[in-house]
């Protein structure tokens, strides 16, 4: 959600707040992104059931279609449809036509194609100063992740944006006093060993300076979820599109400075990058969280992590080094520990 796109990555305050990778997302976004999960037990009411506008006679708009609750096997599909698709972000980066590009040059294409999905979907816009360091952090995540993508391996990007829960973690502990859990400790742990793995073996002649990119947009990818906190009011489209509009500005010198303009093939490589790897995945996740809790939803996008490898592998032939297996590994270990028992912790889901 590289809508980073997760990746997928879960912390809680007392109630489920997914938020993912990374990129992506979303994420990735989030999100992209990082979204608040509409539950009752969260303290947010659950949006309204759409009324069925073809019984009235009218066309339904697509956005109004976006708000219609889908089933719990559809919203688990959309959630795994969106993980796949944000766990391309390797495939189009290492695309041999795209060698030698700057990460923030292939951050500012992405940002930018991906509003061209994201906009029209915004309804509710409404400032803040608390956007302010949301857009910063979100413009930051995805400077330093595509960067560490570009001059290192995909694996051993998305893996170490994936230690941004833990940084979450210490920041939540240690500055707002927040209780932990054991497997939130499990979770340090594992991911301390994994990071440590890949950070030894890369420190013996390999992209070292990739690593540190890769680190960096971890704790980056945390700065955004702790800014996303304190807009759980906000419509989350128009979060999700404020914070690729900005990453577009803040990187267009990037672009449009000593880096090479698009051509031939590398238009469509770009816009996949924006629009399929980060939009449409955005609208994916974003309506499968109607119907399923953020910890299910979690679990299900862990599989972003584990397919960038695969696609950049079978697509362009860069296999991971075995220390970023073993190491991505234990950060998934950890990852799977802490959140196996979300769901008998979070109670059963609320009645609608």
């Amino acid at each position: 959600m590289d809508e980073k796109r997760p990746a997928a990555c879960n912390e809680r305050q007392g109630s489920d707040t997914l938020f993912v990778p990374r990129d992506e997302a979303i994420a990735d976004a989030a999100i992209v992104g990082a979204l608040a999960v509409t539950r009752k037990d969260a303290g947010v009411t659950p949006p309204a059931a759409t009324p069925d506008l073809r019984q009235a006679g009218a066309q339904p708009s697509p956005v109004k279609d976006l708000q219609q609750r889908p089933s719990r096997a559809a919203a688990r599909l959309l959630v795994l449809a969106a993980a796949t698709l944000w766990s391309t972000s390797g495939f189009f980066v290492k695309a041999p036509y795209l060698r030698d590009w700057p990460g923030p040059a292939l951050a500012f294409w992405r940002a930018a194609f991906a509003c061209l999905v994201l906009w029209p979907l915004v309804r509710q816009p409404r400032w803040s100063w608390k956007l302010l360091p949301m857009t910063a952090t979100f413009a930051g995540m995805n400077y330093t992740y595509l960067t560490a993508m570009a001059t290192g391996s995909a694996a051993n990007a998305i893996w170490l944006q994936c230690t941004a829960p833990v940084w979450v973690l210490l920041v939540g502990v240690f500055v707002f006093g927040e209780r932990a859990v054991w497997r939130d400790w499990l979770l340090v742990g594992f991911a301390a060993v994994g990071v440590g793995i890949i950070l030894y073996y890369e420190s013996q002649g390999a992209a070292l300076e990739a690593v540190g990119w890769g680190l960096a947009s971890g704790v980056f990818y945390a700065g955004v979820v702790l800014a996303l906190r304190q807009l759980r009011e906000h419509d989350s489209a128009w979060l999700a599109a404020l914070n690729h509009l900005v990453t577009a500005i803040v990187l267009a010198p990037f672009a449009f400075g000593d880096s090479p303009l698009p051509s031939g093939i590398q238009w469509p490589l770009l816009a996949g990058l924006g629009i399929v790897q980060m939009g449409i995945p955005y609208i994916l996740f974003a309506r499968g969280l109607k119907s399923i809790p953020g910890h299910e939803a979690t679990g299900i996008a862990l599989v972003e992590p584990l397919l960038v490898p695969v696609w950049v592998f079978l697509a362009w032939g860069d296999k991971p080094a075995w220390w970023t297996l073993v190491g991505g590994g234990l950060i998934l270990v950890g990852l799977l520990v802490r959140y196996a028992g979300a769901e008998r912790e979070a109670g059963p889901e609320p009645t609608k």
